[in-house]
């Protein structure tokens, strides 16, 4: 076993509201084997379903696209007028 950690780590607990999504075969079997690795890494049983969530919540903390829009516009400086 690898001591690499991976991007995704151990999960915090929180509060779960249930949402169902589709996606492509290729994109779940990805996603079931990253859920291996991370039960791997970290020593604690979880499968996809758990781990999506906090991918997708990982993703758009990182999104700066996202953040920025999220920000209120910022005022500009005035000028000051020095006086001669």
């Amino acid at each position: 076993m690898s001591t690499n950690k991976l991007r995704l780590g151990p999960l915090p607990k929180t509060k779960i509201i249930k949402v169902t999504f589709a996606c492509s075969a290729s994109l779940k079997a990805d996603l079931d084997r990253y859920a291996t690795l991370h039960s791997q890494t970290y020593g604690e049983a979880v499968d996809a379903a758990t781990l999506i969530p906090h991918m997708l919540e990982a993703f758009i903390a990182r999104d700066r696209g996202f953040r920025s829009r999220l920000r209120p516009p910022q005022k500009r400086a005035e000028p000051s007028s020095a006086s001669s």
